[in-house]
């Protein structure tokens, strides 16, 4: 896999935060990545499935938030996380058409898990997020199904994963060159501790000839300006005990990790940031009051930072990471890793 730092696009700020060792996601403590790829028959899509750790998130909730940057989408159970402020089941990213698909693999599984749901005690809420492939897949033969779900589910592990053109990344592009997965973190240093914050981006966003470089360079993908019609997924990780409202805070700085792509979140443009914290988790049957940990607002500048930096770093890698391909149409998307060798600074 080729990233950004190995073709030398990323340049660090004065002031820049450090990676963590994998520069992924999954530096975060417990949290793991799978992904099911379907690349047969004029298919290019599949499923990316994100636990924020190992156990029964129903029972073992976590604190989330949802920053909706523009509604251009059609994913489901993003009304609950903002008004509850928990995850209580992994998050899927697949295509557009493969939302009903995952959400029913997921709340399959939890009712599995826990036979009481809907029952007994409340119904469950499936998160599952969307951007649409169709440019180059098929998008019309609603190729993903149930199981495809449940694959990615089943082969999420910590440690590195793939990324580029690989699960719910297979079809994308951005910014004119082929994309997909990409992802990153920062690790943050608070009071006498260290914590960690990754970002996982699903890239399928930017009008060709938009993207700007941290050393400022447009690449130029030789395609058409088409209308900005594409979508961006990212979540958001951290190990950092945050309240849902600081959460939410942090997890609204992912826009400005696009904004210094060049993004500007047009019409039909779907760009949704979901962030977690694995800290202080919620027990489903919890009592009538618990305690709770969170950062001093005073020092919440740390995460906003990460937020952004990874959010930036993780669509230059989906990028990188992303070989050459056609689409349905015919048009070449290039690969952002080729122009960079053609073009060393």
């Amino acid at each position: 896999m080729t990233t950004a730092r190995e073709l030398g696009l990323w340049t660090e700020g004065r002031n820049g935060l450090p990676p963590g060792p994998l520069n992924a996601i999954t530096d975060v403590p417990g949290v793991r990545v799978g992904h099911r790829t379907l690349q047969d028959g004029g298919l290019a899509t599949g499923v990316t499935a994100i636990l924020p750790h190992g156990g029964d998130l129903f029972r073992e909730k976590v604190r989330a938030a949802v920053e909706v940057i523009n509604g251009f989408g059609k994913s489901a159970g993003l009304i609950q996380v903002a008004e509850l402020g928990t995850l209580e089941t992994p998050i899927l990213l697949t295509n557009t058409f493969g939302v009903a698909a995952c959400t029913e693999a997921l709340i399959r599984r939890a009712i599995a898990a826990n036979p009481a749901i809907g029952r007994e005690t409340s119904t469950v809420n499936a998160v599952v997020l969307e951007c649409n492939d169709g440019a180059i897949s098929d998008i019309q033969a609603l190729a993903v199904s149930r199981d495809d779900a449940v694959s990615a589910l089943d082969a999420a592990a910590p440690g590195p994963f793939a990324q580029g053109a690989v699960g719910a990344g297979t079809g994308m592009t951005a910014f004119g060159f082929k994309a997909g997965i990409g992802s990153a973190s920062r690790r943050m240093r608070i009071g006498a501790q260290d914590f960690m914050l990754g970002a996982l981006a699903l890239a399928n966003f930017g009008r060709a000839g938009d993207l700007v470089l941290p050393d400022g360079r447009r690449p130029d993908p030789r395609g058409p300006a088409a209308s900005e019609k594409g979508s961006v997924i990212v979540i958001l990780a951290t190990d950092l005990p945050l309240s849902d409202r600081q959460l939410q805070r942090v997890t609204r700085r992912a826009g400005a990790g696009l904004a210094r792509l060049g993004a500007f979140w047009g019409h039909g443009s779907g760009d949704i940031a979901l962030g977690f914290t694995t800290a202080d988790r919620i027990d489903h049957d919890a009592p009538a009051f618990q305690p709770v940990s969170r950062l001093a607002d005073q020092h919440i500048d740390a995460p906003f930072r990460a937020a952004a930096e990874a959010t930036q770093e993780a669509v230059l890698n989906a990028l990188c990471a992303a070989p050459a391909t056609t689409g349905r149409s015919g048009r070449i998307y290039p690969s952002l890793a080729d122009w960079a060798k053609e073009n060393p600074k």
